[in-house]
């Protein structure tokens, strides 16, 4: 046979080797780009990374965002929601799969503030944050006022302004806070707690100046909002933005359109009680002046009558009633008395008739034999030789038996 040399191996790559190769191909042509899809297969994952696919009609790409670039998002994609993406294009080895690395997630159609603010207004109306029931009402007359705002901007003066002239004796207490750009949130937070820790402060007015949506997001922000509607004080939102609402505005106790309607709700005037006092001291002199003339009506009335125009033929009147009165006491007394004395006569009487000394005062006597003092009823009874008793009216007689004779014996020697 012919000897047939073997054919030449061909070169291979490791799996490692190609798939790092694609890796550097894609990386370097794809950084920078926008891609435009539907999200589906969201996960925010316990890490903070969200994880999703971006998918159109005809395909699917991976995506993921890393949790340091997601806590800057504004809002929080759903499934369903058309959004635009900006990132690298990488591939995971691991898996061979290769996937966008999102730096910004945009949606489409509406601005991220925007869906952000729609976002967290269902989530904390869903929570009841707003609700009406949850609403305090503003003190009438309050006397020191909590500020939470910037303490160089326009809001400031605006409320010192018209707090001055409404009523100078109410005490207004800033605290300083950063009412714009980031971080802007936890200093409003912090102000509203720090005023609920003093019992002093009647009501508190949070806000600033207007601005631009983004100039005004740390009101829109859940911490803000979660603050104010936590605050036991009563608390007036004032961001000067007079057309839309901010997420503060539904969840303070009273909405003002700026920062100066706020002061006119929370300080009351001055003037306008003291007008009001006025009318009061007035309206009270004259139902005290009424109440005046007509006790002197009636007291006249009263002194024109005969009992009080002769009050002692009164105290006359009564002294004779008494009088009589006495006499008919003592007189049912005595005859009371006379009645009761002659009937215990009369039973005293009756008690000495029957008692035995009144007999023994008729010449009777009572025998008794000795020494057990048994009373004699019959001859039959001694026998000669007992001691006996005999009670007389005067004293006892003690004898001995030396003979008893009993009727019938008698009777029988006469026989």
């Amino acid at each position: 046979r012919a000897y047939t040399p073997l054919m030449q191996q061909p070169k291979a790559y490791t799996v490692t080797a190609i798939t790092r190769m694609i890796k550097n191909v894609l990386e370097e042509s794809f950084q920078g780009i926008w891609v435009e899809g539907e999200i589906s297969n969201y996960i925010h994952h316990t890490s903070g990374h969200r994880y999703f696919s971006l998918k159109d009609d005809n395909a699917v790409l991976k995506g993921v965002m890393w949790r340091s670039l997601g806590n800057g998002l504004k809002f929080e994609p759903k499934n369903g929601q058309k959004v635009l993406a900006f990132g690298d294009i990488a591939v995971y080895e691991k898996g061979g799969q290769y996937q966008l690395n999102c730096r910004k997630i945009v949606p489409v159609g509406i601005g991220p503030l925007e869906l952000a603010y729609r976002q967290l207004y269902e989530k904390l109306s869903a929570e009841g944050l707003f609700a009406a029931e949850r609403k305090q009402p503003l003190p009438r007359f309050a006397q020191k006022i909590g500020i939470v705002t910037s303490p160089t901007g326009a809001a400031i003066r605006d409320i010192v302004q018209i707090a001055r002239r409404r009523n100078r004796s109410v005490e207004l207490i800033l605290y300083p806070a950063q009412v714009q750009g980031e971080g802007a949130e936890a200093t409003i937070a912090a102000g509203i707690r720090y005023f609920n820790t003093r019992a002093d402060i009647d009501v508190l007015i949070v806000g600033r100046g207007g601005g631009s949506l983004e100039d005004l997001w740390p009101f829109n922000t859940e911490t803000t909002v979660r603050a104010i509607a936590g605050s036991r004080i009563p608390v007036i939102s004032a961001v000067g933005h007079e057309i839309d609402f901010t997420l503060a505005d539904y969840a303070a106790d009273m909405r003002a359109p700026t920062p100066s309607a706020a002061a006119e709700l929370a300080v009351w005037p001055a003037e306008e009680m003291r007008r009001l006092v006025r009318q009061l001291v007035v309206r009270q002199a004259t139902l005290l002046g009424g109440q005046v003339r007509e006790a002197r009506r009636r007291l006249a009335g009263s002194l024109s009558r005969p009992v009080l125009a002769r009050p002692m033929e009164m105290v006359f009147h009564r002294q004779q009633r008494l009088d009589h009165a006495a006499e008919r006491l003592a007189t049912a007394g005595k005859n009371s008395f006379e009645k009761y004395r002659n009937r215990l006569s009369l039973v005293v009487t009756r008690m000495d008739a029957l008692s035995p000394l009144a007999i023994l005062a008729r010449g009777y006597s009572v025998t008794r034999r000795l020494p057990g003092q048994t009373i004699v009823r019959s001859a039959g009874e001694t026998a000669p030789g007992d001691r006996l008793e005999t009670l007389v009216v005067d004293g006892e007689i003690i004898s001995v038996v030396q003979e008893c004779r009993r009727k019938q014996d008698d009777e029988q020697e006469e026989a």
